[in-house]
């Protein structure tokens, strides 16, 4: 049989996976694997089992939050493994796996890991860390890793909006130096992101609707310091509108992009804490993972794809 490790951290989202368990093993085992489990108990603990496995695997499947991703995507990307990787959401945002198309339901998304098709998505690196699909400061960027599991749990997405409600008017800015493709520019911002997903914070269509996952490119988007209410209006009214307004933030494409500062700035790693820095450079590594997909999702996925539907 085919060799699988299945990853799972069982305090993720409310508790969904636990009921529906022995299910997820039953379509693992049918589909042809034998499974070696291994629950999370601690943080980083899915990065540290992935690098100390020694047998020899076909399939690694892991499930949780965007958390459990990211530590997992990581602990193969130092180790070099390059095996496909198939993910069970069971966080409280999963904007990841929306992105993707993988199933919100567990038992279908289980179905996809072992019968789906891989997928060759890009990676970044942020300093010498791993990303899966955002890195981000400023702006309510620390409210998911310091908002409390259990009010995750009963609250779900909920539970972000009300914990970022509580700083609407204390708003940090960061004056920083950015360059990406051979362009410097300096200037103060509230909000900063580098992703690589078509939904962030659970909504949807704010980076655009033209995101592909193995273009090599990240999508960069910065919100400028509004100096006045005026200013601040025009910012809000852009975002809601999901349209991009030059006078207030900056919006494109890199691979690689650089950001300078004078003081440390905390930044978030899909949802967790990334550290503060005063310099980071991100950079895109095309293609580097494969996740398993539904096949009818994995071309409009791909920049291949676009092409073609043009």
């Amino acid at each position: 049989m085919k060799k699988m490790l299945f990853i799972y951290n069982p305090n993720a989202g409310t508790g969904i996976l636990k009921p529906k368990l022995s299910d997820v093993l039953d379509i693992f085992i049918k589909g042809g694997y034998e499974v070696t489990v291994y629950p999370t108990q601690s943080i980083h603990d899915a990065a540290e089992k992935v690098q100390s496995y020694q047998e020899k695997l076909d399939l690694l499947v892991c499930s949780g939050g965007d958390g459990t991703l990211n530590e997992t995507v990581g602990g193969m990307q130092r180790c070099g493994i390059d095996i496909p990787l198939g993910y069970i959401p069971a966080g409280s945002t999963n904007d990841f796996a929306a992105s993707l198309g993988i199933p919100k339901d567990i038992l279908s998304a289980a179905d996809t890991a072992v019968n789906g098709v891989p997928f060759s998505c890009d990676v970044g690196m942020f300093n010498e860390e791993h990303f899966i699909y955002i890195a981000a400061f400023g702006l309510f960027t620390d409210v998911s890793y310091e908002t409390k599991q259990s009010m995750k749990n009963i609250l779900g997405h909920l539970a972000y909006v009300l914990e970022g409600t509580k700083r609407i008017f204390n708003i940090p800015s960061y004056k920083m130096k950015v360059t990406h493709d051979g362009e410097t520019f300096e200037d103060e911002f509230i909000f900063g992101m580098v992703t690589n997903s078509r939904s962030v914070g659970g909504f949807k269509g704010i980076i655009g609707t033209d995101v592909v996952f193995d273009d090599g490119e990240f999508e960069v988007t910065l919100l400028r310091t509004p100096k006045n209410p005026l200013e601040l209006n025009e910012l809000l009214g852009a975002i809601l509108m999901k349209q991009i307004n030059p006078q207030r933030m900056y919006a494109f494409k890199s691979g690689k992009v650089c950001f300078e500062c004078e003081e440390e700035i905390p930044w978030t790693l899909d949802g967790e804490f990334g550290g503060a820095h005063r310099e980071v450079l991100i950079k895109d590594k095309k293609q580097a993972l494969k996740i398993m997909v539904r096949q009818e999702k994995a071309t409009g996925l791909s920049v291949s794809g676009k092409i073609a539907e043009k």
